[in-house]
């Protein structure tokens, strides 16, 4: 008898501790981002940062062309953890597990990365190879519940996502040149069929992804937690190097620089809602990669920069990271920005602003090419990212001023 009455109990505990995944189309529209979600992010920033760290002391195209493939995949990773969430996790203790379990492969993966594009790319392709078939397995069994409508584009993404894995694995046995192109060919492919599912697969009447508040905020938050990066790239260069008046003043318009980066995204695209349509959730989410990848670039040529502050002229390595990411900063927060609801509610600010944002990275490009000294190039750079800002300051005065002269 008591054990016969304990078996309600123990479902009941089960229901709450390990609930079935939510289905497609149950996505809350209102939820609080959990302490779990934020120790997941930062996980995957230490990702970033080592990625960032690696390029940091490899500024050539060689190393530039890992960066992009390496981030590319750990932001794909990322992207697929948080969305799995978002539309079919609870909190309760499935979830901790979903993450631990991601967490656990990440860690390794981290502690590849370094040297991802030489003596342990064999054991970076491996992890990420089985970091992705953890994401497959994850996003079939919450395909299991699908309903009729949903049941082809969750048997693609799945297979989409196992087939990466199985060419992860594989590209293991590849020669390093071959292996790292590999893994760009593949961040390329797999965020095509993220497209093809998204905008050509889904039915019309089949609602698969909204933008809530919470998701809108996670990406905002990794934003930041990378932000971080460039702070950390000018404390590394300045730790480096004898500290004088002139080290210094490069370290600190580099911070300002980097603050430049957090107004340009926060102040024209950030904690804004995206149009509720499959085309504007799709540009709004791939645009906030390059965006990602250059801030974190950014931090990585600002060490070489705090670190040659004395020569006549910028390294031409650090100059364009250092420039070009800024340039990619501002296209891909336009990027974001016209998948906004505002891009057409506030068209006499972003219309104008979409221009000024273009010619400013154009002169960003032409900074890089010329390459002053450090400490010119810094202040020019930061001269630069004002200039959007200016933009939009002007245009608050104007509106203030309409009231006034009703």
């Amino acid at each position: 008898m008591p054990d016969s009455a304990a078996q309600p109990l123990l479902r009941r505990l089960r229901r709450q501790l390990w609930q079935p995944p939510r289905p497609h189309g149950d996505q809350p529209r209102e939820r609080v981002v959990g302490p779990l979600e934020l120790f997941y992010d930062l996980v995957v920033v230490v990702l970033v940062a080592q990625a960032a760290h690696h390029l940091a002391g490899q500024l050539t195209w060689r190393g530039i062309g890992e960066y992009g493939a390496v981030f590319g995949l750990v932001w794909i990773a990322w992207v697929n953890g948080s969305l799995h969430h978002e539309l079919h996790g609870h909190e309760d203790a499935r979830a901790r597990i979903t993450f631990l379990l991601q967490i656990l492969v990440l860690v390794p993966l981290g502690a590849f990365i370094p040297q991802a594009g030489g003596a342990r790319g064999a054991a970076f392709s491996v992890a990420a190879g089985v970091l992705f078939a953890v994401l497959a397995l994850l996003w079939g069994l919450a395909s299991r519940g699908d309903e009729p409508e949903y049941r082809r584009p969750s048997r693609l993404f799945v297979t989409g996502t196992a087939v990466c894995a199985v060419v992860l694995a594989v590209g293991s046995v590849l020669p390093t040149g071959a292996r790292v192109w590999t893994w760009g060919a593949l961040d390329v492919a797999y965020l095509a069929g993220f497209v093809v599912v998204i905008l050509c697969v889904t039915p019309v009447r089949a609602v698969t992804l909204s933008v809530t508040d919470a998701l809108i905020e996670r990406f905002g938050l990794l934003i930041i937690i990378v932000l971080g990066e460039t702070v950390t790239g000018v404390v590394t260069g300045l730790a480096a190097e004898p500290v004088n008046a002139l080290t210094m003043a490069v370290g600190l318009v580099a911070v300002v620089a980097g603050f430049g980066a957090w107004w340009t995204y926060f102040d024209f695209a950030g904690h804004r809602e995206p149009r509720q349509s499959p085309a504007a959730t799709v540009q709004w989410m791939l645009a906030h990669l390059p965006l990602t990848a250059a801030v974190a670039a950014m931090g990585a040529a600002m060490v070489d920069l705090v670190e040659h502050a004395h020569e006549d002229r910028t390294g031409a390595a650090t100059a364009w990271v250092l420039c070009g990411g800024a340039a990619l900063v501002l296209a891909s927060t336009m990027l974001v920005a016209g998948s906004l609801v505002v891009w057409r509610t506030k068209r006499a600010l972003y219309r104008p602003l979409s221009r000024v944002c273009a010619a400013t990275a154009l002169a960003c490009l032409g900074l890089g090419a010329a390459r002053p000294a450090p400490v010119v190039l810094g202040v020019i750079l930061v001269l630069l990212l004002g200039v959007p800002w200016s933009v939009a300051v002007a245009y608050r005065l104007r509106q203030a001023e309409q009231p006034a002269a009703e």
